[in-house]
């Protein structure tokens, strides 16, 4: 097992292995619902030192990938308006939208910067009085705390020239998505440490009921995985669907209280379109009628009648809901790779494509 020379634990994780196997009596199902968790799992060769037993499936866990393509075009749209600047993470630049990237439109003159946190566009507004900065802001439960900050900060500042484009989805819903779908295949989940870190993980336990799915908090080492993946293959084999924390060091019961304080201040729920996989009921953030000063969609007048499907060519809803794998579209490492992408899975560090053309791709040898 050519992975178990990285693990920090070696001994720990082969004993965690033989455990799983001698515990499965048939090959179980497991979605991860974390990209991070999807390029560990791939990093590590823990779906091939299973397979016989589990089949790792990956889910949504790639923020940057389901941000739909309306809030791209209109992000793009903002960056060529004369006296506005959209700052974002830099992954989001090369993300396609209906038809083209940020990147690309910064190539054309569009204002586009990277920055590393929300708060550093609320620094750029404060220094640029005479331009519109607006932040796109992304990501799961775990982002939307910084951008909510952000938010309060440039109210104290009285600032007049920052709002926030956003693009907050939650992970819940989503899982509750994929279990509605009549062709889900997901006979238990490992939980994306991070966002359970913020919001706890009681929120689970009426999903695990209803649907009869075990729900297991894992972080992203390799022996974490593990152990999230044994309790889970436990709890199939013996007909029960609990919710258990397996990321003591990081998850409380009822996860970040200030953060989340922090996050309902600012945003309420609503329904949300999420790229691959449609507009989800409650699957999103919007900010609250007294920060609607600070709403990008509101402050400017572009037409928000645009594609919010993926391109045509790409499949990144299959991949997004697990219903096959990167490697199983006819496309990936052919047509689609990092260069040059079709879909937004491979373009993000932590998108599934992208974690299969890193760790699972082999590029054809040259014909003699």
């Amino acid at each position: 097992m050519r992975f178990v020379d990285e693990y920090r634990d070696p001994d720990l994780a082969n004993a965690l292995i033989q455990q799983i196997r001698s515990v499965a009596t048939r090959r179980w199902t497991v979605m991860e619902v974390c990209g991070g968790q999807t390029h560990s799992l791939l990093r590590h060769g823990i779906d091939e030192a299973l397979s016989d037993c589990v089949e790792l499936i990956h889910g949504p866990g790639c923020p940057v990938c389901v941000t739909p393509a309306e809030a791209i075009d209109f992000a793009i749209g903002l960056s060529l308006e004369p006296g506005v600047l959209v700052a974002s993470f830099g992954d989001m630049l090369r993300v396609p939208g209906s038809n083209r990237s940020l990147l690309s439109a910064r190539a054309d003159g569009g204002s586009v910067r990277i920055v590393y946190s929300p708060l550093d566009a609320v620094e750029i507004a404060r220094q640029n009085v005479d331009r519109q900065v607006v932040f796109f802001a992304v990501g799961f439960e775990t982002t939307a705390p910084s951008t909510a900050l952000a938010v309060l900060q440039a109210d104290r500042l009285g600032l007049e020239n920052f709002s926030v484009l956003t693009a907050h989805v939650r992970v819940l819903p989503a899982m509750h998505a994929i279990l509605r779908d009549p062709h889900c295949r997901v006979q238990g989940f490992l939980a994306a440490g991070h966002v359970c870190t913020v919001m706890g993980f009681r929120q689970y336990e009426e999903l695990a009921t209803a649907f009869r799915v075990p729900i297991v908090v894992t972080g992203f080492e390799p022996v974490d995985l593990l152990a999230g993946l044994l309790e889970t293959v436990r709890q199939l084999e013996a007909g029960e669907c609990r919710v258990v924390n397996g990321y003591h060091r990081a998850v409380e019961d009822e996860g970040n209280a200030q953060a989340r304080g922090i996050v309902d201040r600012v945003y309420s729920v609503a329904d949300a379109a999420w790229r691959g996989l449609g507009v989800i009921p409650g699957g999103g953030l919007v900010l609250r009628p007294q920060w609607s000063r600070f709403d990008a969609f509101q402050r400017f007048p572009l037409n928000r009648v645009m594609m919010s499907a993926p391109q045509p060519e790409c499949r990144s809803g299959d991949v997004l809901t697990g219903r096959i794998r990167p490697s199983e579209c006819p496309e990936f490492g052919v047509r689609c790779r990092p260069e040059s992408p079709l879909g937004a899975p491979m373009v993000s560090s932590e998108g599934a494509c992208a974690a299969y053309y890193r760790y699972r791709h082999t590029e054809p040898r040259a014909q003699s």
